[in-house]
Parts: structure tokens; C-alpha cells; sequence
């Protein structure tokens, strides 16, 4: 299981407040932070083919990850309005990792969305989602900051 001291500040308040409510909550609180997934910056408006796919999530959702030049991570996600508990999920990594450096993204536990606590209200599947975008987010930080 992950400590939150392993997380960035932002991951781990995040984690906290879900920690700190009840499953009902939980699935409230998910779906309050999908409301707050910020749109696209205008370079990736309408450039889908410029993002990744993440083909485990059950709805469609798109994924840019930038590094910037002070090694510090830029996440942006693209998802229907009408996919909730996906944009939800993205909208944790994005509180959590956006403009965060290097190694703190790569040093997130692969498991850590297991202490949001939405095993009991989302499906199996949608939390394999979840994972994949984490997986995702690695693997493009890895690529680029060689």
C-alpha cells in the first residue's frame, strides 16, 4: 500500500479527502473533481491526433504529457463531458501531477489510486482505467526526459 509521504502534495491531499469521507462521498467527490478538469490549452484544441488514446478507459479519453524544458511535467486530457468517472480520474492526475517534476511523477506508486477507496463504488474496469492513464503518464515522462 502507498504512504502519502510517497506522493506529491497535491496527490496526496487529494488521497486524504477521499480517505476522509464515506464511500457515497467518495463517488460524490469523484464526480465534483470532473467538473473541475480544465479544457485543452489552445496548441492540442481539436489535435486529438497529436494525443494518445487510452483504449482501457470505457469512453473515450485523449492524453498529451509534456515535459517542459525545467523538467517539470504538463498534463492535459481530453474527455466527454458525458464520461464522468473518467474525466473524474483525470482530473486527480492532473490536480495531482500537473507541473510536478520528473522523478516525483515517475516515484507515484503504480497503486495508489487504490487509496481513493473507489473499489466499492466504480467498476473493476474503471479503475484499471485509472491505472492505465498512471501507466501512460510514466511511460511518456520516461520517453521524454532521456
Amino acid at each position: 500500500m502507498t504512504t502519502a509521504a510517497a506522493l506529491p502534495p497535491g496527490l496526496a491531499d487529494l488521497v486524504d479527502e477521499f480517505e476522509g469521507v464515506s464511500t457515497k462521498d467518495r463517488l460524490q467527490l469523484l464526480l465534483e473533481l470532473s467538473q473541475e478538469l480544465p479544457g485543452l490549452p489552445g496548441h492540442l484544441v481539436g489535435h486529438r491526433d497529436s494525443m494518445e488514446q487510452v483504449h482501457e478507459c470505457q469512453t473515450p479519453l485523449f492524453l498529451a504529457v509534456e515535459v517542459a524544458d525545467d523538467d517539470r511535467v504538463q498534463l492535459y486530457f481530453d474527455a466527454p463531458p458525458e464520461a464522468p468517472t473518467t474525466r473524474g480520474f483525470a482530473s486527480i492526475l492532473r490536480t495531482g501531477l500537473h507541473d510536478e517534476p520528473v522523478q516525483t511523477v515517475l516515484d507515484v506508486p503504480d497503486d495508489f489510486y487504490v487509496r481513493l477507496g473507489l473499489a466499492e463504488a466504480v467498476s473493476p474496469l474503471r479503475l484499471r482505467g485509472m491505472a492505465a492513464m498512471l501507466a501512460r503518464i510514466k511511460r511518456n515522462v520516461r520517453e521524454q526526459a532521456r
